[in-house]
């Protein structure tokens, strides 16, 4: 992450985060509509070969390249023109997966599943295809130890990697199929092993603003009482530690860093402590992602209103705003 000024950006949204390349390449992709020129195609691959086997990396800027593409004929025509191709078969995958998640189906399971696999034969210390595996499962809603041997391959190759655990923690949530126990299950089992900065250092405060999002949806006394979840107990522990350590220049390195400090932003105006989640929104420059804002507005407007309200906090002095 860059080093950050004193002065806050304008709030907008930014799919590259600070991937300064992955910007430049869908800046052109949409200029040309990304319909799959060849043109298109060199830029996609050669932008992923660069990025080599940093699996953090390369996994930020499938999933963005996925989403900006699921659309467009980008990711069939490069496998039309390299069908042996790994990273061809990925995107393909990938986009497809998007689009089942957007809509609740996927068109073709089985083909995405093969190219998967396909894509894991090919380079099979890459991570990747596990962790489109791990989304397909969310949708086609596989049994447990199915899931279990995906992840195994997925985080066998990468223990760390951030969406392998977004994933499955998506796969065993209560709004997928799964239950609030098998969430908290999930999380007790893997808080303790996570170093503070890795890359999925964020999935147990990703799954309580989830959980506090729930809880306000069901509207009555439980959105009432929502604000008690940050409360004390081990929720308000990794809150704390977060808001003490994340925002700090150089201490999260991973490619989507700037996506876990808007969720500790938000964690910290839920939880009543707006003033202190002033150097988070320093630190992000006006780097908004759509989640968690978007629940109940919009994002750029909820973010800025937060935003403000954390300044006026820290004029104040105070902790609570």
């Amino acid at each position: 992450m860059a080093l950050f000024s004193s002065r806050t950006s304008r709030p907008r949204t930014v799919p590259a985060l600070d991937d300064a390349d992955l910007a430049r390449v869908l800046g052109r992709l949409s200029k040309r509509n990304g319909g799959g020129k060849a043109a298109d195609v060199t830029l996609v691959a050669s932008l992923l070969e660069e990025s080599g086997d940093d699996w953090d990396r390369r996994g930020h800027r499938l999933s963005v390249l996925a989403e900006a593409t699921a659309d467009a004929g980008l990711a069939a025509a490069w496998l039309d023109r390299e069908p042996g191709s790994a990273d061809a078969l990925l995107l393909h995958s990938w986009a497809g997966l998007t689009r089942g998640l957007r809509d609740g189906h996927l068109e073709d399971a089985g083909q995405l599943v093969s190219q998967c696999h396909q894509a894991a034969e090919r380079r099979p210390e890459d991570p990747l295809p596990w962790v489109v595996l791990l989304g397909v499962s969310r949708i086609e809603r596989y049994g447990q130890n199915d899931v279990n041997a995906v992840w195994r391959e997925a985080t066998g190759r990468d223990r760390w990697h951030r969406e392998a655990y977004l994933q499955m923690l998506a796969y065993l949530s209560p709004e997928e199929g799964g239950s609030s126990a098998a969430v908290l299950d999930f999380v007790d089992v893997v808080r303790t092993r996570i170093p503070a900065n890795a890359p999925c250092a964020a999935v147990e405060l990703t799954a309580a603003v989830r959980q506090y999002q729930g809880l306000l949806a069901q509207g009555g006394v439980r959105a009432m009482t929502a604000g008690q979840l940050w409360e004390g107990g081990q929720i308000a522990a990794a809150l704390e530690q977060a808001a003490a350590l994340w925002a700090k220049p150089g201490f999260f390195q991973h490619a989507a860093a700037l996506a876990d400090l808007n969720v500790l932003a938000y964690a910290l105006c839920a939880a009543g402590r707006a003033a202190d989640a002033h150097p988070v929104f320093q630190a992000l420059q006006g780097m908004v992602t759509p989640w968690p804002w978007d629940v109940d507005g919009p994002a750029l407007q909820r973010f800025e209103q937060h935003m403000s309200k954390s300044e006026r906090g820290r004029q104040g002095g105070i902790g609570r705003a």
